[in-house]
């Protein structure tokens, strides 16, 4: 299904987007729309609905995007296997270990000994992360609890029905989680300065091929200042947020509040310089616990891997 946000008159620049149907880059669309920054912004937005995120990495790797959202670890795996994709960050939001309000898990080293449910995989980046912390101090997770993967939904709905003592999950099914009771164990943002990170880290961002972006270098720009609005309206407008609500899937107005209120938390507040130097402390770490089947060959996060084209930044 394609979308078209914008004008289609010939002044405007068009740029090609790949968008997760249910994911949050929606909402933001949803918003800029609303608010007619596309206009603004002389941008022609063609937006292509898709199911998962491999669909969008699929329909950019072929030509039929410009943009979309991943994380600068596969951006920096695709530039060591020969594709100069660029990155351009979006959100710090993380996952979460939640667990029920009256659980008697108290501390992450509390999850010894117990069932944790994990969204995604084994090489889940915030899974990844959570296990380089618990080394720290001397506890292997794998071993010392019961782990069990799953899709995020499905994870989100077991920890609902108390099949599991605890879960870490995608930012959005831990707010969820948060609205109808449960108690955030800990952030994964909150344990990445013991991993040598200096401040947020933005996991999710925009990716596009960099010779696209340097033959459309204006359109780009004027592109990140959209979405920059954007979010300053999500921000500060929760009239803003009554509008997308459809899009969130919230069943009621403390989810919808919490969704907000995580969603901002997550907006990117510091210089593209010091993101990156993070991310590439936080690459080490990943590549050390992760292997090959996460970073592929490069032991190093790729020096091209964040774009810094963008006045301000």
């Amino acid at each position: 299904m394609i979308l078209v946000l914008g004008p289609a008159a010939h002044a405007a620049d068009v740029i090609r987007l790949a968008v997760q149907k249910t994911g949050t880059f929606s909402w933001e669309l949803a918003t800029i729309r609303e608010a007619g920054l596309d206009k603004e912004a002389g941008l022609a937005l063609e937006v292509t609905e898709l199911a998962s995120p491999e669909a969008g990495k699929i329909a950019l790797r072929a030509g039929n995007a410009d943009i979309m959202l991943s994380d600068w670890l596969w951006v920096s795996r695709e530039r060591a296997l020969g594709a100069k994709l660029t990155f351009y960050p979006y959100s710090s939001a993380l996952g979460a270990v939640m667990v029920p309000a009256a659980s008697p898990i108290k501390t992450l080293a509390d999850l010894k000994g117990h069932k944790l449910a994990v969204g995604g995989g084994p090489i889940d980046k915030s899974w990844l992360l959570l296990q380089a912390r618990m080394k720290q101090d001397g506890i292997d997770l794998k071993s010392d609890a019961t782990i069990v993967y799953g899709a995020p939904p499905l994870i989100a709905a077991k920890a609902l029905d108390g099949e599991m003592d605890a879960s870490l999950n995608f930012w959005n099914f831990c707010a969820q989680l948060e609205a109808r009771g449960f108690r955030r164990l800990v952030g994964i943002e909150e344990i990445l300065p013991k991993l040598g990170a200096k401040g947020a880290v933005s996991a999710v961002g925009y990716v596009f091929d960099e010779s696209w972006a340097a033959s459309h270098r204006d359109a780009v720009t004027r592109f990140i200042a959209m979405t920059r609005k954007a979010k300053q309206l999500l921000v500060t407008s929760d009239a803003a947020w009554g509008k997308i609500a459809p899009l969130t899937g919230a069943t009621d107005p403390a989810m919808l509040k919490t969704y907000r209120d995580r969603y901002r938390d997550g907006i990117p507040r510091r210089g593209i310089s010091d993101e990156e130097a993070d991310a590439r402390v936080l690459y080490r770490v990943l590549a050390e616990i992760g292997g090959r089947d996460l970073v592929g060959p490069a032991a190093e996060l790729d020096p091209g891997t964040f774009y810094h084209a963008v006045p301000g930044d």
